[in-house]
């Protein structure tokens, strides 16, 4: 079997049409189905069946699928095995990031990759909710993501492999003349009441919203919602509400507009790994990469430490 043809059936298997595998692979969808009728061919067996107006895969062609995945993971191991020997970590790897993860990370990486020479860095910043991080490694290298639990819930270990760089607090964002900024440290019930600038449903902090309206034993009053960071420090330092910000990166323009606290009684923090596919993550490249993030998120903690000292 061609290993081009099977890594068709492997992106089918992850994008779930013939429509996206082509604007992936810059095929058209006729070359597509073509390649995959000449697979079915030589696998002897029906790899795809009609479900409405799409295809779906057979067991026999998930099978493969995972296959395909295996030669893809044994394909990149040897060719990184052999650029180890070169000691030459050189190559394209594309990388996208959430908003604050890149605000608070990338900056320091592209400087430490810099310093390497060979390698190129291409980043996009892409906001989803939680459970379609994974998604994105389809399309790119690595993919900074965040989750509000620990491991994450609904990330595949066997179709992505996930790395650990981080855990950030998140603190209670507040302007400066609000009463509650007179507490050092705050519980939940102190914010029954308030006014909430949440996130989108699905977001990882509302996660954390939810905890405080369970511990509080309140429900907390979301009147807007927003998934750019800024315009929520925009909203908290106009005096319009309260909201959770990830520590570290809290403030931007309003550092000095807006109060953080941290909050006792609720766990709030959340968990930033580097996601990509089994196969990419065997890149000398990519490997590289990795490292050198590593290393930047162990500086950000560091710098950082004094700023979330920790509360009973």
């Amino acid at each position: 079997m061609d290993v081009r043809r099977l890594e068709l059936l492997r992106e089918l298997a992850e994008r779930g049409s013939i429509t996206e595998v082509a604007r992936a692979t810059h095929r058209t969808p006729s070359a597509v189905s073509q390649q995959l009728r000449v697979l079915e061919r030589e696998a002897g067996l029906p790899l795809t069946e009609k479900s409405g107006r799409g295809i779906v895969l057979t067991d026999a062609g998930r099978a493969l699928a995972r296959s395909a995945a295996d030669i893809a993971v044994a394909i990149e191991r040897a060719e990184a095995l052999w650029d180890e020997f070169r000691n030459d970590p050189t190559g394209e790897v594309s990388l996208s990031t959430f908003p604050t993860g890149g605000q608070m990370l990338l900056p320091g990486l592209v400087k430490r990759l810099d310093s390497l020479g060979g390698l190129v860095l291409t980043c996009a910043d892409r906001d989803v909710d939680s459970a379609e991080f994974p998604l994105l490694t389809a399309d790119f290298d690595i993919v900074l993501a965040h989750s509000p639990t620990d491991p994450p819930q609904n990330w595949n270990s066997t179709e992505v492999t996930a790395v650990k760089l981080m855990t950030e607090p998140l603190d209670i964002a507040l302007p400066p003349g609000h009463p509650l900024a007179q507490k050092e440290v705050l519980d939940p019930e102190d914010l029954v009441g308030e006014q909430w600038i949440g996130v989108p449903w699905g977001y990882p902090f509302e996660r954390t919203i939810h905890d405080i309206s369970a511990a509080a034993g309140s429900p907390m009053d979301v009147v807007q919602r927003f998934g750019d960071t800024r315009v929520t420090e925009a909203f908290v330092a106009a005096g319009l509400g309260v909201a959770v910000l990830p520590c570290y990166t809290a403030g931007g323009a309003y550092r000095d507009q807006i109060v953080l606290r941290n909050l006792r009684g609720v766990v709030a923090e959340r968990h930033i790994y580097a996601l990509m596919r089994p196969d990419r993550a065997e890149r000398l490249a990519v490997r590289t990469v990795i490292d050198a993030l590593r290393a930047e998120a162990a500086e950000v903690i560091d710098a950082n430490r004094h700023r979330n000292p920790p509360t009973e």
